[in-house]
């Protein structure tokens, strides 16, 4: 039986919360409601707990013992948090990382995926202040179901009003479907520059942040996967639950590339691995008046070319990504060809905003038979979520 949070706010719209309750009983869900302090002043917690069959959660420390701490304990158990109504107040905090009751605290604390459906005042809602606390969310990989326009609490017609609790039971059973759709497959990421030493202090690498990669790796915990993550030097933390193993240089990346590929469903080859290395490495630093006056430099290996010889490897979804300047689609799908890849995710790094160190990406998605698709320009992890759902189709003709 899956288990979800519901949490409450003191939005005038609550009382659609015990619907939105009963919608996901009726769907063998089991639910856990969490209210805020202003919540349980509308409606006693008593109904919900009533309806939901468990004590509603309203005070932060009600529940802990000695070897539990509530709303770690819950977060731990669940498989998703509804946020139904939420107030601007609740999206503020959460968008501030804000944690000063049980919902906001507890929001902090969960590792599934979200879903928030607003309700307030029109003017509340389209207050530049909300519309950028939800972008905010948005981009950490929240989902909302944005309210409707029609009749509120002020007596007025406007946007802002709740969306119809079947339209929130239905989203949600949509994420908790997913949320399994890659349970018991394993899905090895790469992500982030690789660095070619030239001596102990200076090296060969490139723009790349690993946001992508990493984007991608969390999309795949998401929806159940086991994760190993083969990351470049980044200062980004790993997603919670990622198995990361660090590496610097493309010799590196290319020996745990091949260790964990027999065991994995699915490789993505996100990192931006240096196409050179210098010819030679210095043990110590080369001082300024040693330079030469031409740095020799050789090829790295081609990792996916190098796997092509694999055996095994068709029954794996293996795809690519490109950073092209030009000719974009022509380019990746040379690659793609040559090296014999299911999907290559290619993308314009000349553009501005997008690409290297961004939170943004714009990208051509090509598979084997030349069909190309260009997505919006969208979060990376907007961009990650297009690029699993087309690596769950391919897995489904792999079987």
């Amino acid at each position: 039986m899956k288990k979800i949070a519901l949490g409450v706010t003191s939005s005038i719209s609550i009382y659609k919360a015990c619907e939105v309750l009963r919608g996901f009983q009726k769907k063998n869900v089991d639910v856990r409601v969490v209210m805020t302090p202003n919540a349980a002043k509308l409606i006693s917690p008593r109904l919900f707990s009533a309806l939901s069959g468990h004590p509603a959660a309203v005070d932060l420390f009600e529940g802990d013992g000695p070897d539990r701490i509530a709303h770690v304990s819950l977060a731990e158990e669940i498989s998703l948090l509804v946020i139904a109504p939420a107030t601007a107040n609740i999206i503020a905090k959460l968008a501030g990382g804000v944690a000063d009751d049980f919902l906001s605290t507890f929001y902090l604390a969960v590792r599934c995926p979200v879903l928030i459906a607003p309700a307030m005042n029109a003017a509340m809602y389209l207050h530049p202040q909300t519309q950028a606390n939800i972008l905010r969310l948005q981009a950490a990989g929240v989902e909302f179901i944005l309210p409707e326009k029609g009749y509120l609490a002020c007596r007025e017609e406007g946007w802002g009003r709740l969306a119809a609790p079947e339209k929130i039971i239905e989203h949600g059973l949509a994420i908790l479907e997913k949320s399994e759709s890659l349970k018991a497959r394993t899905v090895l990421v790469t992500a982030g520059p690789t660095r070619e030493p030239l001596d102990p202090v200076r090296f060969l690498s490139n723009r790349s942040s690993g946001k992508m990669g990493y984007a991608l790796a969390a999309e795949a915990l998401r929806r159940g996967a086991r994760v190993i993550l083969i990351s470049g030097p980044s200062s980004l933390y790993p997603p919670l639950g990622a198995e990361l193993r660090p590496v610097e240089t493309a010799a590196e990346m290319s020996r745990e590339v091949k260790r964990f590929l027999p065991r994995a469903d699915v490789l993505i080859m996100a990192a931006a691995v240096a196409d050179f290395r210098p010819a030679g490495r210095s043990e110590k630093k080369i001082k300024k008046r040693e330079i030469p006056p031409a740095l020799k430099i050789v090829p790295t290996e081609d990792i996916l070319g190098s796997l092509s010889r694999l055996a095994g490897r068709a029954k794996k979804v293996i795809v690519g990504f490109a950073a092209e300047t030009g000719d974009v689609i022509a380019n990746a799908s040379g690659k793609l060809k040559e090296k014999k890849l299911d999907l290559m995710i290619a993308n314009d790094v000349s553009r501005e905003g997008i690409g290297f160190d961004s939170d943004l990406n714009q990208v051509v998605i090509i598979d084997r038979k030349g069909a190309a698709v260009e997505s919006p320009t969208a979060s990376k992890r907007e961009i990650s979520r297009l690029i699993m759902d087309r690596v769950e189709v391919l897995l489904g003709g792999k079987k």
